[in-house]
């Protein structure tokens, strides 16, 4: 497949075939040899936290750090046996191949998604309050959707598709960083449904976005970070100064009045619309993870004090402007909105305070 999930031809499709094996056969041993090192770092850290946390009730957070990693192992792992024992029950199954794989990979992903919240509800005191609540289920979707989420804290991109998977019913098709392949359950499952790892190799990525979007069907949902990277201030003042240097003082300028997220990257972004012209618009933002985004604050404001809130809007596609130049500039003022949500809403932690 091709990071697109397009079938490839002829020796590409051999050659990326074998690249995959290999890429996979060296994660799942390295998961593999992961899960007792792990085992010995939480028995050691609980062995050692034990006398002072509970003397001065302390927070455990190397237990609770090495607890969830072993978890999260754990989880990879059930998810590769998962994986493997569909792909043994539908390997004589030669109808609707593709779309039972999907179907298939998509129910795995959200059952281990909701075991890792879980998990961090209970180790991390995780809270998430969305607002106005996602539709359910039950409620028929209308039209695709383009979903743009503010990208800020460590693990938004999985409580987002959580919550896509387990609360709304849609069926996420991702924009992922190249190297979230190195999970090996998060490759199998997600190269069974329509996903793009960025950067590709073949092709500029504004292209691989627009085929994935061009795919979407009602009841699909395209999720993009147009951000592409989480916000620290450092990448913002770049980002800025990126655009300064690149021409577009009037969109540096308005850049500059957004203090707490980045400028987006508009060239995914207008590709997805152009490609996808019957899709609704959704804007995610969100705060309480971004207070969580180096080693340092992994270690200081574990376990969480703060909820985690997200508040999103939808924007039905004939309300979508046309034109590359219209439309940059309306994803600019939307991308405000979220800015404006987010001062109202952060704690003085997060990363922009």
């Amino acid at each position: 497949m091709t990071d697109a999930g397009v079938p490839r031809r002829g020796p590409a499709r051999l050659t990326g075939a074998v690249g995959t094996g290999l890429r996979r056969t060296t994660t799942t041993a390295l998961l593999l040899a992961l899960i007792p090192t792990v085992t010995a770092l939480l028995i050691t850290a609980g062995a050692l936290c034990a006398p002072v946390s509970l003397a001065t009730r302390g927070p455990w957070r190397p237990v609770r750090i090495t607890g969830f990693a072993l978890w999260y192992l754990l989880v990879d792992l059930a998810g590769l046996v998962a994986a493997a024992g569909l792909w043994a029950r539908r390997l004589p199954d030669r109808q609707n191949r593709e779309e039972r794989r999907a179907a298939d990979a998509f129910a795995v992903l959200e059952r281990l998604l909701r075991l890792l919240r879980r998990a961090g509800e209970l180790v991390f005191r995780l809270q998430v309050e969305v607002m106005p609540p996602p539709p359910g289920k039950t409620q028929p979707a209308a039209a695709p959707v383009l979903v743009f989420v503010r990208h800020a804290g460590v693990g938004d991109s999985f409580l987002l598709l959580q919550t896509l998977l387990s609360q709304t019913g849609l069926r996420p098709h991702t924009v992922l960083k190249r190297t979230l392949r190195a999970d090996p359950a998060l490759d199998v499952l997600v190269g069974r449904v329509p996903h793009c790892f960025l950067p590709p190799f073949d092709r500029r990525a504004e292209d691989a976005i627009a085929d994935l979007a061009a795919g979407l069907r009602p009841g699909d949902a395209l999720v993009i970070f147009p951000e592409g990277g989480n916000f620290t201030p450092r990448r913002r003042r770049r980002a800025i100064a990126s655009l300064r240097r690149r021409g577009l003082p009037r969109q540096a300028s308005r850049a500059e009045r957004m203090h707490h997220v980045l400028p987006p990257r508009n060239a995914g972004a207008l590709a997805a619309i152009a490609a996808a012209p019957t899709a609704d618009m959704v804007f995610v933002a969100h705060t309480g993870l971004d207070v969580v985004h180096s080693v340092r604050t992994v270690w200081s404001r574990l376990p969480l004090r703060e909820g985690v809130r997200a508040h999103w809007w939808r924007i039905p596609a004939g309300r979508v402007p046309p034109g590359d130049d219209a439309r940059s500039q309306w994803l600019l003022a939307q991308w405000a909105r979220v800015d404006r949500w987010i001062a109202e809403h952060a704690t003085p932690a997060a990363t922009h305070a």
